[in-house]
């Protein structure tokens, strides 16, 4: 059977990736890479697919990159503007020490090699929501290079099957977010909110390692976990706080990289899976039936499950990068390089963030496997859901049932309630302590496990009662007397006598 994305790929020949059917079914085999290559019409040309990704995550700090103005989200319109993010003439920018902290550390997470020194550049192309007509980022030496993330995933959808794969991070540069053009249809017009230029963005650019939505989604998700891990950016993509682009093409075994299609701006790890995917087969059918494939930039129509065109990228933008004359060279230092005379707040160092670096999913994952015994591929839900992982060690701590029970009860009853109710785990209506209760006394015997159903169904009606108060109301309690055992037989044998 083939592995990895086959799986995806099987599922996308199936129901069309969310767009129209498919002229025929493909048979799917492995490439070299681990990924599915499905074959053509023919049968004997097969498509090897190549999938990178461009994630733009909103750095978390209070200010911007470059000015004092507020980060706040839904903010009043133009309500957090400051003189250089609105680019009046004469004002300069000042860079946020926070944003840089963020980047390193990013950049070590990741096993990026962190540049001592990096330069700021101008990035210029014109739009109504970027008022200086020109970004600045770090187009030339960014901040960190040649770093890997590693991250898993499912085989054939089993998540008793996982495999590991890793994808080589290219760069981490800085850069400034752009504003944001509200397009109003019923009066044609188009309004510019300018409180998120100037933002703090940290562009993460992957290489072309991945084959697939499924390995996209993957990478995407274990990245915007470390980041919250960090605290380098919230990484909330309902807020925009990450934004992925992906870039897609497939090619013929041994032949160079077809051409690539950009899809722009992906919020949701679900649809980045999806537009991935739907990208790939489209390319695939296109080629087949004797098309081309345009230098295009696509974005993905959730509600039609596929990409639509935005422009094309045949004619090369022009950005007239130049070095940005208002900024001196980044000059970052680690212990060995750090001068002893200097204030220690006006410089950024590179040992001083990594000895602090927090552990990481990948390592936290392995402590609750070897603390408490459950399986790996629950330790991955455990972190995958936010909040989760401390839910289950509160109960832990406060039950006798053994952790490998525990989790049962959390990720087959706690979390499918809560899914189907689509509510959080800091939302959930039954605390750690009501659930903790509720265990010990399916522990001590006090009850049956189908009674702490029952006991469970009640409690998520949030009515305040506790697991025991609910017990004796509803009469639940496992009878441990012999005596009253063999009372209550002999009064049914006795009715059944009468009858």
């Amino acid at each position: 059977a083939a592995r990895g994305c086959a799986g995806v790929w099987r599922r996308a020949c199936q129901r069309g990736a969310g767009g129209p059917a498919p002229r025929g079914q493909r048979d799917v085999s492995c490439n070299a890479r681990g990924g599915a290559v499905p074959a053509g019409k023919s049968g004997l040309a097969p498509w090897v697919p190549v999938v990178g990704l461009e994630i733009h995550a909103q750095i978390s700090s209070n200010s911007k990159l470059f000015s004092g103005s507020q980060v706040q989200f839904a903010a009043p319109p133009n309500s957090l503007v400051s003189f250089f993010d609105a680019s009046l003439p004469g004002t300069l920018p000042v860079l946020n020490r926070r944003c840089v902290e963020a980047a390193v550390m990013t950049g070590l997470a990741l096993n990026c090699s962190i540049n001592k020194k990096s330069l700021f550049d101008r990035k210029h192309y014109f739009y109504a929501d970027l008022p200086a007509g020109y970004q600045i980022t770090q187009q030339r030496v960014p901040i960190a290079v040649n770093g890997s993330l590693s991250y898993s995933l499912c085989i054939d959808n089993k998540m008793s099957q996982m495999v590991t794969k890793t994808v080589r991070i290219k760069q981490i540069q800085l850069e400034q977010d752009s504003g944001k053009s509200l397009h109003d249809d019923t009066r044609s017009q188009t309004l510019v909110d300018l409180n998120r230029a100037g933002v703090g963005l940290m562009e993460v650019v992957m290489e072309p390692d991945m084959c697939c939505g499924e390995e996209a989604a993957a990478a995407v998700r274990e990245l915007q976990l470390i980041l919250q891990t960090l605290g380098s950016s919230q990484a909330v993509m309902a807020e925009g706080q990450l934004r992925v682009d992906a870039n897609v093409s497939v090619h013929h075994p041994g032949e160079p990289y077809g051409v690539r299609t950009e899809v722009k701006n992906i919020n949701s790890i679900r649809f980045l899976a999806k537009a991935v995917d739907y990208e790939i087969q489209r390319q695939i059918e296109e080629l087949e039936n004797g098309g081309t494939i345009l230098n295009e930039t696509r974005a993905f129509d959730s509600k039609l499950g596929c990409t639509v065109p935005m422009r094309d990228k045949e004619g090369k933008q022009d950005y007239r990068f130049m070095p940005e004359p208002n900024l001196p060279p980044l000059i970052l230092y680690d212990a060995k390089s750090l001068p002893a005379n200097i204030n220690h707040q006006q410089v950024v160092n590179i040992d001083w963030i990594h000895e602090r670096l927090p552990d990481l999913p990948s390592v936290k994952r392995a402590k609750l496997v070897e603390r408490y015994g459950i399986l790996p591929e629950h330790s991955f839900t455990l972190l995958n859901e936010d909040g989760l992982t401390e839910f289950f060690e509160n109960v832990v701590k406060q039950t006798q049932m053994k952790p490998k029970k525990v989790i049962g009860w959390i990720l087959n009853d706690l979390l499918s309630y809560l899914k189907q109710h689509s509510l959080t785990v800091k939302e959930s209506p039954v605390s750690s302590c009501v659930l903790a209760d509720l265990l010990n006394l399916l522990e001590k015997k006090e009850i049956s496990s189908t009674a702490a159903k029952q006991v469970l169904a009640e409690l998520w009606k949030g009515e305040g009662k506790t697991p025991l108060e609910i017990v004796k109301e509803k009469k639940l309690e496992l009878i441990q007397d012999q005596k009253e055992l063999e009372q209550i037989c002999q009064a049914v044998i006795d009715g059944q006598e009468n009858e």
